[in-house]
C-alpha cells in the first residue's frame, strides 16, 4: 500500500502509441539509481537526449566507471547512430555513382568483410562494416559481459573505430550536404572524433574529416 505523501514511481518506458514529443520524456536518473547491467548504455543515451551538442558531458564517465566498459558502450552507441547515417546515404550513394569506398582522392578503402579484402561500392562497404562491427560487439566470445571486459577484448575496439570512421569520411567528402544535415542533428562525427582522440583509439593522421577545426573556426568567428 502506498502512503498518501509517497511520490509515485517514475515509469521510464515508451508505451505503444507514445507521441514523438513525449518519446523518452521522463526525468533524468542518476547513474547510482540505474540498477541494471545496461546502466552505462542507459547513462550515455540519457546524456545524448539531454543535450546532444554537449560532447564533453556525454564523454565524461561517472566516477569510478571502468574505462574498458565505457569505451565499449560508447562504440556500441556510435554504431547504432551510424545506421541512421547509412539509411540516409542510400538515397544518393549507390553502386553506380560510388563504385569504391573513397574519401579524398588519396584514400581508397578495401572491404574486410570478404575472405580476401577487396574493393566494394561505398554503400556496400558501409553495410558490411556496420554488420561486422555489430557481430564483433555482440560476440559472446569477446564481450560476454556488459559490466566487465577483458583487456584483450578492449584492444579490438581500435580496429572497429578505424573502419566505421571511413563512413564519416566518405559521407563528408562525397555527400557533404547530407553529412552536414545529419551532423547538425546529432553531432555524431564531432563526438566520435573527440572520443577516439580522448582515448587514443585512432591515429590523428587518419582523422581526415576536419570537423574539430571547423568547429574551432566557427567559435572564433562568433567570439569576434
Amino acid at each position: 500500500m502506498k502512503m498518501a505523501n509517497e511520490a509515485a514511481p517514475i515509469i521510464r518506458r515508451n508505451r505503444p502509441g507514445t507521441k514523438n514529443k513525449d518519446w523518452c520524456n521522463w526525468e533524468d536518473e542518476s547513474f547510482e539509481e540505474m540498477d541494471s547491467t545496461l546502466a552505462v548504455q542507459q547513462f550515455i543515451q540519457q546524456a545524448i537526449r539531454k543535450d546532444f551538442t554537449n560532447v564533453e558531458e556525454i564523454l565524461n564517465p561517472p566516477e569510478g566507471q571502468d574505462e574498458g566498459v565505457w569505451k565499449y558502450e560508447h562504440l556500441r552507441q556510435f554504431c547504432m547512430e551510424l545506421n541512421g547515417l547509412a539509411v540516409k546515404l542510400q538515397v544518393e550513394c549507390n553502386p553506380e555513382t560510388c563504385t569504391q569506398m573513397t574519401a579524398t582522392e588519396q584514400w581508397i578503402f578495401l572491404c574486410a568483410a570478404h575472405k580476401t579484402p577487396k574493393e566494394c561500392p561505398a554503400i556496400d562497404y558501409t553495410r558490411h562494416t556496420l554488420d561486422g562491427a555489430a557481430c564483433l560487439l555482440n560476440s559472446n566470445k569477446y564481450f560476454p559481459s556488459r559490466v566487465s571486459i577483458k583487456d584483450s577484448s578492449v584492444a579490438k575496439l581500435g580496429s572497429v573505430c578505424r573502419r566505421v570512421y571511413r563512413i564519416f569520411s566518405h559521407a563528408y567528402f562525397h555527400h557533404r550536404p547530407l553529412f552536414d544535415t545529419y551532423e547538425n542533428e546529432t553531432y555524431l562525427c564531432r563526438r566520435f572524433t573527440q572520443f577516439v582522440t580522448k582515448y587514443n583509439l585512432m591515429s590523428k593522421d587518419n582523422l581526415i574529416v576536419p570537423i574539430m577545426e571547423d568547429q574551432q573556426t566557427l567559435e572564433g568567428e562568433s567570439e569576434a
